[in-house]
């Protein structure tokens, strides 16, 4: 289809392809949708038309709207982008059969595959129960958005044909399915036959829908011409009939363990117990380096028997001033440890974590078995990193840090407040996950104690956990904290020797299960699953 672009643009000598982009984008704003098929017109139409299909109203083009509303933070990859995918839409994901998560994993990557669909940002995964056909399974529900080279009846067309390729059986109508694919939003148009209505005549009466969607576009409108209720998508899920069975966005850690449900109020806090392989930690080092496979496999028991639900393996100390090793020497103490604890049938359904900041290391660790990437610096020490945890789809844990492990005590300074601080830093580094294609359900986030920042600021976070929880563009996401025998714990006490730091341990534990935490990393295993269980039952029950 040719066009001529009728607006003027400032082109530079790096910016034809914008140019061309732009005028594509325009012309986008001038079609009808005619049962699937789009025809040029000569002007944009400015009111609702009943050719058959819907038509496609817009005040500006789909690529300038969505630019205005998120810009990008590499422009000149965008326009390539925006050239073959000049449309944007919103997809409903859902499954309640076999694997939830990986069946909607598995569609994800699907669509990505095509070529025609790109898949941009993820919400949360929610588990509800069903409506509609109430006998059967709860349902995990999210949304993505993505970008397209197709028209609506053609991204209809290959989403069915990703449900059919993954085995979906259609049994009776909103019955159980192991995947399901539904168009909610296209760019900012409307579309009706008898196949397909966008915007989807249930979304607003599915809260399964609505929170995912204010997960990604709160401020976002349905367009003016539909016949459904006017407001934001906030506005519409804030005036959303109270639950009884309020909703919960849920993250998973591994087979066999439980998800972890962020908002359930009466979840249970795991415990991370910390093993390090390695001869020169801050409070353990050497204990577990080089030892016999029989002890080792003896302190795992130990660990899991004590109340552990995640160990966290560490092949590289990161206290101040340690001698980095290489990544061969790294994997030669994790992948024995790893090795050691899949051989233990006791170890079935604990999740194996690697501490780590090396994208080389975690790739080996999670192929060899692990289940989770915790790394100190968020992707910001290793380039590769987060593509990398994104191509593995696992669980990553995103810490927040400044400088090395080298620099980081001189790096404190937070002149609008440590909570502020953090928050802003970690939501860059959160938008740099998901632009690396790792999916909002598979990340954790811990605001570092004890990196980068001094003993006020550490108690300040334990203090304000809650409020780093409901940041804005935080909301939602599962938090870590890790501040077991930290130097500031032995400073207030007075207690010099980190592995005697017990007490102080335990009241920051509690704190942070007050705050919310969802994990909490320690080295006193036994002691601190107690006092998570204790505090558990007086906030969580």
């Amino acid at each position: 289809m040719s066009f001529v672009c009728t607006s003027i643009y400032r082109v530079s000598p790096l910016s034809v392809l914008q140019a061309f982009s732009e005028c594509a984008a325009e012309t986008s704003r001038r079609r009808v949708f005619t049962n699937g098929r789009s025809i040029s017109t000569a002007r944009a139409p400015t009111r609702k038309a009943t050719i058959q299909g819907r038509v496609a109203t817009r005040s500006r083009s789909s690529c300038q709207e969505y630019d205005a509303r998120y810009p990008r933070s590499n422009p000149i990859r965008f326009i390539h982008q925006s050239v073959r995918m000049k449309h944007r839409a919103f997809v409903a994901l859902g499954s309640n059969l076999g694997d939830r998560v990986a069946m909607i994993e598995q569609a994800c990557n699907e669509m990505d595959r095509t070529g025609k669909i790109g898949v941009l940002r993820t919400s949360s995964l929610w588990e509800t129960k069903a409506m509609y056909v109430l006998d059967q399974d709860k349902f995990v529900n999210g949304v993505c958005e993505v970008e397209t080279s197709l028209s609506p009846i053609e991204l209809l067309d290959e989403l069915q044909g990703i449900e059919n390729k993954m085995g979906r059986v259609k049994v009776i109508d909103k019955g159980p399915r192991n995947i399901d694919l539904d168009i909610v939003l296209y760019d900012n148009e409307t579309f009706l036959n008898d196949r397909l209505q966008i915007p989807h005549k249930l979304m607003l009466e599915r809260e399964f829908v609505l929170r995912p969607l204010c997960e990604l576009v709160p401020n976002h409108s349905l367009p003016p011409h539909v016949d459904l209720p006017a407001g934001s998508f906030q506005y519409q899920l804030s005036h959303f009939p109270k639950s009884h069975d309020p909703l919960s966005p849920l993250t998973p850690l591994a087979p066999g363990l439980a998800n972890i449900a962020s908002r359930d109020p009466k979840r249970k806090t795991h415990v991370m117990s910390i093993l390090n392989v390695t001869p020169d930690s801050f409070s353990d080092g050497g204990k577990h380096f080089n030892i016999s496979s029989p002890q080792l496999a003896d302190t795992i028991r130990s660990h899991i028997a004590s109340g552990a639900t995640i160990l966290d393996l560490g092949g590289q100390s990161t206290r101040p001033g340690a001698p980095q090793v290489s990544s061969t020497e790294e994997l030669e103490r994790v992948l024995p440890a790893i090795e050691a604890i899949k051989s233990i049938p006791e170890a079935d359904g604990v999740a194996i974590s690697v501490d780590t900041y090396r994208a080389d290391v975690a790739e080996a660790a999670i192929k060899a078995g692990a289940h989770i990437v915790n790394d100190v610096s968020a992707g910001l020490l290793d380039e590769n990193m987060l593509p990398t945890v994104a191509r593995l789809g696992a669980t990553v844990c995103l810490m927040h840090m400044r400088g090395t492990p080298e620099t980081m005590n001189s790096l404190t300074s937070y002149p609008d407040g440590v909570i502020p601080g953090v928050a802003g830093e970690l939501l860059e580094r959160l938008k740099a996950a998901e632009e690396a294609g790792i999916r909002r359900w598979r990340i954790i986030l811990d605001p570092g104690i004890g990196f980068a920042k001094n003993q006020e600021q550490n108690l300040e976070l334990l203090r304000g956990l809650d409020k780093l929880r409901r940041w804005p563009g935080l909301e939602g996401f599962p938090w870590l904290i890790g501040a077991s025998r930290k130097a500031f714990v032995g400073r207030i006490t007075g207690v010099t020797e980190a592995r005697e730091r017990v007490w102080g341990t335990a009241a920051a534990v509690t704190a942070a299960v007050q705050g919310g935490a969802d994990v909490v990393r320690v080295h006193d295993v036994k002691e601190m699953a107690q006092v998570a269980r204790m505090a558990d039952a007086i906030w969580r029950n």
